[in-house]
């Protein structure tokens, strides 16, 4: 099968060539893969550090060529997108289909290749939030995939939504049509205390943002972008009543059960229109280089889509 594969003598470590067909276990479907989006994460840490000829990627949307030896999952021939460790930057993938959503028929495929990092972890993390008509919910990173998606998300749920970006000038008209009723620079800016507050950021805003939190508030943290040291004064965890009842909370995906259920709910909503995928860059796999290019530098602000062809 043809593949993007990990080549450090390469523009942006990565070619297009050959290589083996994954072998499916039980428990997994073979997708053929039409379209995939890339992520910060896997394009600053993982693409660095891996070896050569290695297939990764994690996110991907397709069509299952065929379907898992232990009747789980969907039928051959069903539209779906899939989540996993690697292999999503290949024309095969071998999926769990506890990681599997369908999707409806006739959805543009690059569009739903957005959705599994960035929108499953926008999910659980309003989640961890707990009910939010009515409540205060500030996104900080709200620029980012993951930002754009729980902007949509929290507003959807009845939650007041600020969103934090670093040049709201720039963009805070765009999420102002996502959903934010408030587009403010940091946690600083707050007018008052928020209930809720999902952080791609970490850093002085992971500190700030927690020192804002109401009483019951949830803080849960899902991104570094600042790769900032997350520094709290003496007596941020103490029992004083300004700190009374805060949680500060974390997760790890792919540590996540029932995403098949997520994947599909997400999907169908982007199939709609319910939820606008936010793609700021799409091309074919051979022009993977200027995405990558564009994320390394910070310039891109949405999903970047590679579709396969």
């Amino acid at each position: 099968m043809r593949a993007l594969l990990v080549d450090p003598t390469a523009p942006a470590r990565l070619r297009l060539g050959e290589a083996p067909d994954p072998e499916p276990a039980p428990h997994q479907a073979l997708v053929r893969t039409v379209a995939t989006s890339l992520n910060s994460g896997e394009i600053h840490h993982v693409l660095a550090e891996s070896p050569a000829g290695a297939v990764l990627g994690w996110d991907a949307a397709g069509v299952v060529e065929r379907a898992a030896a232990d009747g789980s999952g969907p039928a051959a021939g069903t539209p779906v997108v899939t989540l996993g460790w690697d292999g999503a930057w290949a024309e095969l993938r071998a999926v769990d289909t506890d990681r599997l959503g369908t999707v409806p028929e006739g959805a543009d495929l690059g569009a739903i290749s957005t959705i599994p990092v960035a929108g499953a972890t926008a999910l659980r993390a309003l989640r961890r939030l707990g009910p939010l008509l009515g409540r205060r919910v500030l996104v900080t990173g709200a620029t980012g995939g993951t930002g754009r998606y729980a902007v949509q998300l929290a507003r959807r749920a009845g939650a007041y939504v600020v969103a934090s970006t670093g040049d709201p000038r720039a963009h805070g008209d765009g999420l102002r049509a996502l959903g934010a009723h408030e587009v403010v620079t940091g946690p600083e800016d707050l007018t008052e205390p928020v209930h809720g507050i999902v952080d791609m950021v970490g850093g002085r805003h992971l500190v700030e943002g927690y020192a804002r939190l109401a009483e019951h508030g949830t803080l849960v943290n899902v991104g570094r972008a600042a790769l900032a040291p997350d520094t709290f004064p003496p007596g941020a965890f103490s029992g004083a009543p300004e700190a009374h009842d805060r949680a500060l909370v974390s997760f790890f995906l792919l540590r996540c059960t029932g995403l098949d259920e997520d994947l599909t709910l997400l999907a169908g909503l982007v199939a709609s229109g319910e939820l606008d995928a936010q793609i700021a860059w799409r091309g074919t796999w051979d022009q993977a280089a200027d995405a990558i290019d564009l994320l390394v530098g910070r310039r891109l602000h949405g999903k970047a889509v590679l579709d396969l062809s």
